[in-house]
Protein backbone atom coordinates (compact mmCIF):
# COMPACT_ATOMS: atom_id res chain seq x y z
CA UNK A 1 0.00 0.00 0.00
CA UNK A 2 1.84 3.65 -1.14
CA UNK A 3 1.19 5.36 2.00
CA UNK A 4 0.16 8.94 1.62
CA UNK A 5 1.08 12.21 3.77
CA UNK A 6 1.10 12.33 7.07
CA UNK A 7 -0.97 13.36 9.09
CA UNK A 8 -3.48 10.23 8.68
CA UNK A 9 -6.87 10.18 7.60
CA UNK A 10 -9.15 8.28 9.77
CA UNK A 11 -12.82 7.15 10.24
CA UNK A 12 -14.13 5.84 12.74
CA UNK A 13 -17.15 4.10 11.56
CA UNK A 14 -20.45 2.94 13.59
CA UNK A 15 -23.78 3.00 13.53
CA UNK A 16 -23.46 5.77 16.09
CA UNK A 17 -24.95 3.99 19.41
CA UNK A 18 -22.60 5.20 22.16
CA UNK A 19 -21.08 2.13 22.97
CA UNK A 20 -20.02 1.02 19.68
CA UNK A 21 -18.89 4.24 18.30
CA UNK A 22 -16.50 4.62 21.29
CA UNK A 23 -14.75 1.59 20.37
CA UNK A 24 -13.64 2.79 16.89
CA UNK A 25 -13.56 6.14 18.13
CA UNK A 26 -11.03 5.63 21.00
CA UNK A 27 -9.22 3.43 19.03
CA UNK A 28 -8.77 6.44 16.35
CA UNK A 29 -7.91 8.69 19.28
CA UNK A 30 -4.99 6.17 20.22
CA UNK A 31 -3.77 6.19 16.75
CA UNK A 32 -4.04 9.89 17.02
CA UNK A 33 -1.93 10.06 20.21
CA UNK A 34 1.04 8.45 18.31
CA UNK A 35 0.64 9.77 14.81
CA UNK A 36 -0.61 13.38 13.51
CA UNK A 37 -4.11 12.28 12.28
CA UNK A 38 -7.56 13.78 11.24
CA UNK A 39 -10.15 11.60 12.72
CA UNK A 40 -14.06 11.93 10.97
CA UNK A 41 -16.77 9.91 12.84
CA UNK A 42 -19.05 8.75 10.38
CA UNK A 43 -22.26 7.21 11.64
CA UNK A 44 -23.85 4.79 9.08
CA UNK A 45 -27.53 3.23 8.86
CA UNK A 46 -29.37 1.03 6.68
CA UNK A 47 -33.23 1.43 4.69
CA UNK A 48 -36.12 0.18 5.44
CA UNK A 49 -34.81 -2.57 8.78
CA UNK A 50 -32.44 -3.98 6.20
CA UNK A 51 -29.60 -3.80 8.69
CA UNK A 52 -30.97 -7.21 10.47
CA UNK A 53 -30.46 -9.04 7.30
CA UNK A 54 -26.86 -10.98 7.11
CA UNK A 55 -24.45 -8.30 5.32
CA UNK A 56 -23.83 -10.16 2.31
CA UNK A 57 -27.40 -9.67 1.52
CA UNK A 58 -27.74 -6.15 2.67
CA UNK A 59 -26.95 -3.62 -1.07
CA UNK A 60 -24.29 -1.04 -0.17
CA UNK A 61 -26.86 1.10 -1.85
CA UNK A 62 -29.62 1.10 0.87
CA UNK A 63 -27.17 3.01 2.97
CA UNK A 64 -28.33 5.79 5.15
CA UNK A 65 -26.29 8.50 7.35
CA UNK A 66 -22.82 9.78 6.81
CA UNK A 67 -21.13 9.92 3.09
CA UNK A 68 -18.93 7.26 2.73
CA UNK A 69 -17.08 7.49 -0.88
CA UNK A 70 -13.86 8.72 -2.02
CA UNK A 71 -11.59 10.40 -1.18
CA UNK A 72 -11.03 7.18 1.18
CA UNK A 73 -9.57 7.36 4.56
CA UNK A 74 -5.84 5.71 4.76
CA UNK A 75 -7.26 4.20 8.06
CA UNK A 76 -11.31 2.60 8.48
CA UNK A 77 -11.82 2.01 11.77
CA UNK A 78 -15.07 0.18 12.24
CA UNK A 79 -17.22 -1.26 15.02
CA UNK A 80 -20.58 -3.10 14.95
CA UNK A 81 -22.55 -5.31 12.35
CA UNK A 82 -24.18 -2.38 10.68
CA UNK A 83 -20.39 -1.70 9.28
CA UNK A 84 -19.82 -4.80 7.66
CA UNK A 85 -21.38 -4.20 4.76
CA UNK A 86 -19.40 -1.24 4.11
CA UNK A 87 -16.17 -2.63 5.80
CA UNK A 88 -15.79 -6.03 3.81
CA UNK A 89 -16.33 -3.90 0.38
CA UNK A 90 -13.52 -1.33 1.70
CA UNK A 91 -10.32 -3.17 0.06
CA UNK A 92 -11.82 -3.49 -3.03
CA UNK A 93 -13.50 -0.05 -3.73
CA UNK A 94 -9.97 1.68 -2.20
CA UNK A 95 -8.02 -0.74 -4.59
CA UNK A 96 -5.94 -2.03 -1.24
CA UNK A 97 -5.00 2.13 -0.17
CA UNK A 98 -7.25 2.02 2.21
CA UNK A 99 -6.35 0.10 5.62
CA UNK A 100 -9.26 -1.77 7.25
CA UNK A 101 -9.76 -2.00 11.13
CA UNK A 102 -12.64 -4.11 12.21
CA UNK A 103 -13.05 -4.60 16.31
CA UNK A 104 -15.44 -7.43 17.58
CA UNK A 105 -15.64 -10.49 16.05
CA UNK A 106 -16.82 -9.54 12.37
CA UNK A 107 -18.26 -12.95 11.78
CA UNK A 108 -16.99 -12.62 7.97
CA UNK A 109 -13.91 -13.64 5.76
CA UNK A 110 -10.99 -12.50 7.76
CA UNK A 111 -9.51 -11.51 4.22
CA UNK A 112 -11.73 -8.53 4.15
CA UNK A 113 -9.90 -6.88 6.43
CA UNK A 114 -6.28 -5.91 7.17
CA UNK A 115 -6.63 -6.08 11.32
CA UNK A 116 -9.71 -7.36 12.79
CA UNK A 117 -9.46 -6.73 16.88
CA UNK A 118 -11.56 -8.70 18.86
CA UNK A 119 -12.13 -9.23 22.68
CA UNK A 120 -10.03 -12.33 23.86
CA UNK A 121 -13.13 -13.73 25.44
CA UNK A 122 -14.72 -14.14 21.50
CA UNK A 123 -11.89 -17.02 20.97
CA UNK A 124 -11.12 -15.31 17.65
CA UNK A 125 -7.30 -16.16 16.23
CA UNK A 126 -5.61 -15.75 13.14
CA UNK A 127 -2.32 -13.54 10.96
CA UNK A 128 -4.23 -10.52 10.96
CA UNK A 129 -6.10 -10.76 14.54
CA UNK A 130 -5.26 -8.94 17.51
CA UNK A 131 -7.47 -10.05 20.78
CA UNK A 132 -7.09 -7.83 23.55
CA UNK A 133 -8.63 -7.59 27.04
CA UNK A 134 -12.09 -6.34 26.68
CA UNK A 135 -12.76 -3.62 23.95
CA UNK A 136 -11.09 -0.40 22.32
CA UNK A 137 -12.20 2.52 24.65
CA UNK A 138 -11.78 6.23 25.15
CA UNK A 139 -9.98 6.34 28.06
CA UNK A 140 -6.82 8.31 28.69
CA UNK A 141 -4.36 9.58 31.28
CA UNK A 142 -5.07 12.52 29.65
CA UNK A 143 -8.68 12.29 29.43
CA UNK A 144 -9.34 11.67 32.95
CA UNK A 145 -7.27 14.05 34.21
CA UNK A 146 -9.31 16.99 31.87
CA UNK A 147 -12.76 15.58 32.83
CA UNK A 148 -12.31 15.12 36.54
CA UNK A 149 -11.21 19.25 36.15
CA UNK A 150 -14.33 19.91 34.81
CA UNK A 151 -16.07 18.77 37.68
CA UNK A 152 -13.68 18.98 40.33
CA UNK A 153 -15.34 22.00 42.10
CA UNK A 154 -18.89 20.42 41.86
CA UNK A 155 -18.08 17.91 43.64
CA UNK A 156 -15.63 18.79 45.85
CA UNK A 157 -17.60 18.79 49.35
CA UNK A 158 -18.60 14.88 48.83
CA UNK A 159 -17.44 12.85 51.24
CA UNK A 160 -14.86 9.68 50.69
CA UNK A 161 -15.01 7.09 49.46
CA UNK A 162 -16.92 8.14 46.12
CA UNK A 163 -17.79 5.34 45.15
CA UNK A 164 -18.89 5.41 40.98
CA UNK A 165 -21.41 3.13 40.37
CA UNK A 166 -22.26 2.33 36.56
CA UNK A 167 -25.67 0.74 35.76
CA UNK A 168 -26.56 -1.22 32.33
CA UNK A 169 -29.70 -2.83 31.94
CA UNK A 170 -31.86 -5.01 29.77
CA UNK A 171 -29.64 -6.80 26.73
CA UNK A 172 -30.05 -10.56 24.93
CA UNK A 173 -28.55 -12.54 27.96
CA UNK A 174 -28.98 -10.02 30.78
CA UNK A 175 -31.60 -7.85 32.14
CA UNK A 176 -32.66 -5.95 35.33
CA UNK A 177 -35.42 -6.37 36.42
CA UNK A 178 -37.33 -3.88 39.56
CA UNK A 179 -36.48 -5.79 42.22
CA UNK A 180 -33.37 -7.14 41.43
CA UNK A 181 -32.22 -3.09 40.82
CA UNK A 182 -33.72 -2.62 44.44
CA UNK A 183 -31.69 -5.38 46.22
CA UNK A 184 -28.56 -4.62 44.18
CA UNK A 185 -29.55 -0.53 45.12
CA UNK A 186 -29.82 -1.63 48.85
CA UNK A 187 -26.69 -3.51 49.47
CA UNK A 188 -24.30 -0.63 47.65
CA UNK A 189 -26.29 2.44 49.82
CA UNK A 190 -25.36 0.22 53.06
CA UNK A 191 -22.15 -0.45 51.90
CA UNK A 192 -21.59 3.28 51.42
CA UNK A 193 -23.12 4.18 54.49
CA UNK A 194 -20.69 1.95 56.00
CA UNK A 195 -18.13 3.49 54.71
CA UNK A 196 -19.50 6.96 55.32
CA UNK A 197 -18.65 7.80 51.62
CA UNK A 198 -20.37 9.09 48.84
CA UNK A 199 -22.18 8.04 45.14
CA UNK A 200 -21.71 9.15 41.66
CA UNK A 201 -24.27 6.97 39.69
CA UNK A 202 -24.68 6.59 36.15
CA UNK A 203 -27.52 4.59 34.40
CA UNK A 204 -27.75 3.84 30.92
CA UNK A 205 -30.20 3.77 27.95
CA UNK A 206 -30.67 -0.11 28.44
CA UNK A 207 -31.46 0.30 32.07
CA UNK A 208 -35.53 -0.68 32.82
CA UNK A 209 -37.01 3.21 33.44
CA UNK A 210 -39.13 1.44 36.28
CA UNK A 211 -36.24 0.11 37.65
CA UNK A 212 -33.93 3.35 37.46
CA UNK A 213 -36.60 4.98 39.30
CA UNK A 214 -36.86 2.56 42.11
CA UNK A 215 -32.80 2.25 42.25
CA UNK A 216 -32.87 6.46 42.64
CA UNK A 217 -35.32 6.16 45.36
CA UNK A 218 -33.02 4.05 47.51
CA UNK A 219 -30.04 5.94 46.62
CA UNK A 220 -31.85 9.09 47.51
CA UNK A 221 -30.40 9.18 50.93
CA UNK A 222 -26.61 8.94 50.28
CA UNK A 223 -24.95 12.23 49.78
CA UNK A 224 -23.55 12.13 45.80
CA UNK A 225 -24.88 12.91 42.36
CA UNK A 226 -26.99 10.62 40.23
CA UNK A 227 -26.81 11.84 36.42
CA UNK A 228 -30.36 13.10 34.95
CA UNK A 229 -29.44 12.49 31.73
CA UNK A 230 -29.57 16.47 31.17
CA UNK A 231 -26.46 18.64 30.56
CA UNK A 232 -22.81 17.31 29.75
CA UNK A 233 -22.25 13.71 30.77
CA UNK A 234 -20.56 13.29 33.61
CA UNK A 235 -19.94 9.39 32.68
CA UNK A 236 -15.40 9.88 32.62
CA UNK A 237 -15.53 12.52 35.58
CA UNK A 238 -17.29 10.09 37.46
CA UNK A 239 -14.35 7.20 36.58
CA UNK A 240 -11.77 9.70 37.10
CA UNK A 241 -12.73 10.99 40.54
CA UNK A 242 -14.14 7.60 42.13
CA UNK A 243 -12.28 5.75 44.36
CA UNK A 244 -14.23 2.73 43.16
CA UNK A 245 -15.92 1.16 41.01
CA UNK A 246 -18.98 -0.19 40.28
CA UNK A 247 -20.26 -2.09 36.96
CA UNK A 248 -23.17 -4.10 35.85
CA UNK A 249 -21.74 -7.56 34.28
CA UNK A 250 -23.89 -7.20 30.79
CA UNK A 251 -20.98 -5.14 29.59
CA UNK A 252 -17.73 -5.63 27.82
CA UNK A 253 -17.15 -1.93 27.17
CA UNK A 254 -18.01 -0.58 31.79
CA UNK A 255 -15.88 -3.12 32.99
CA UNK A 256 -13.16 -1.92 30.02
CA UNK A 257 -13.61 1.48 31.09
CA UNK A 258 -13.18 1.23 34.85
CA UNK A 259 -10.20 -1.20 34.46
CA UNK A 260 -8.43 1.34 32.27
CA UNK A 261 -8.54 3.69 35.20
CA UNK A 262 -6.88 1.29 37.45
CA UNK A 263 -9.17 1.93 40.21
CA UNK A 264 -10.92 -0.90 42.55
CA UNK A 265 -13.47 -2.38 40.43
CA UNK A 266 -16.30 -4.45 41.28
CA UNK A 267 -19.04 -6.41 39.18
CA UNK A 268 -22.67 -6.32 40.25
CA UNK A 269 -24.40 -9.55 39.14
CA UNK A 270 -27.74 -9.17 37.52
CA UNK A 271 -30.22 -11.90 35.88
CA UNK A 272 -29.53 -13.85 33.09
CA UNK A 273 -25.73 -14.98 32.12
CA UNK A 274 -23.47 -14.55 29.20
CA UNK A 275 -20.86 -17.39 28.98
CA UNK A 276 -18.62 -15.08 26.55
CA UNK A 277 -19.04 -11.93 29.07
CA UNK A 278 -18.95 -14.62 32.48
CA UNK A 279 -15.23 -15.52 30.48
CA UNK A 280 -14.22 -12.10 30.03
CA UNK A 281 -14.79 -11.11 33.93
CA UNK A 282 -13.31 -14.37 34.99
CA UNK A 283 -10.50 -13.39 32.79
CA UNK A 284 -10.99 -9.64 34.98
CA UNK A 285 -10.46 -11.67 38.35
CA UNK A 286 -7.44 -13.40 37.61
CA UNK A 287 -5.34 -10.93 36.46
CA UNK A 288 -6.56 -9.16 40.01
CA UNK A 289 -8.43 -6.62 37.85
CA UNK A 290 -12.19 -7.02 38.97
CA UNK A 291 -14.46 -9.74 41.15
CA UNK A 292 -17.89 -9.49 42.54
CA UNK A 293 -19.35 -6.91 44.64
CA UNK A 294 -19.98 -8.56 48.39
CA UNK A 295 -20.86 -4.99 50.47
CA UNK A 296 -16.98 -3.40 50.82
CA UNK A 297 -14.50 -1.32 48.60
CA UNK A 298 -11.35 -2.77 49.32
CA UNK A 299 -9.18 -4.56 46.63
CA UNK A 300 -5.47 -4.85 45.80
CA UNK A 301 -4.00 -2.72 43.45
CA UNK A 302 -3.36 -3.24 39.27
CA UNK A 303 -2.06 -1.46 36.55
CA UNK A 304 -4.59 0.27 34.16
CA UNK A 305 -5.44 -1.80 31.75
CA UNK A 306 -4.41 0.07 28.69
CA UNK A 307 -4.76 -2.72 25.74
CA UNK A 308 -6.27 -0.09 23.59
CA UNK A 309 -3.21 1.69 23.17
CA UNK A 310 -1.40 -1.90 22.58
CA UNK A 311 -4.00 -2.45 20.04
CA UNK A 312 -3.16 1.14 18.60
CA UNK A 313 0.41 0.71 18.28
CA UNK A 314 -0.20 -2.53 16.64
CA UNK A 315 -2.24 -0.89 13.63
CA UNK A 316 0.39 1.50 13.29
CA UNK A 317 2.93 -1.30 13.08
CA UNK A 318 1.01 -3.44 10.18
CA UNK A 319 -0.21 -0.21 8.38
CA UNK A 320 3.69 0.88 8.16
CA UNK A 321 4.55 -2.63 7.57
CA UNK A 322 1.74 -2.86 4.23
CA UNK A 323 2.86 -2.65 0.87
Amino acid sequence: MAHAARPLRIWAVSDGRAGIEAQALGLAEAVARLRPAHIAIKRIGWKAGLGRLPWRMIPPGARTGDVIGEPYPHIWIAAGRATLPLSTRMLAWSGGQTFVVQTQDPRAPLDRFDLVIPPAHDGLTGPNVLPILGAPNRISRERLDLERAKFQERWAALPTPRIAVIIGGRSRAHDLPKQHGIKMARQITAAVEAAGGSLLVSFTRRTPPATQAAMREVFASLPGEIWDGTGENPYFAMLASADAILVTEDSTNLATDAAATGKPLFTLGMVGRSPKLQAFHADLGTRGIARPFAGEFTARLYAPVAETDRAAAELLRRYDGSS
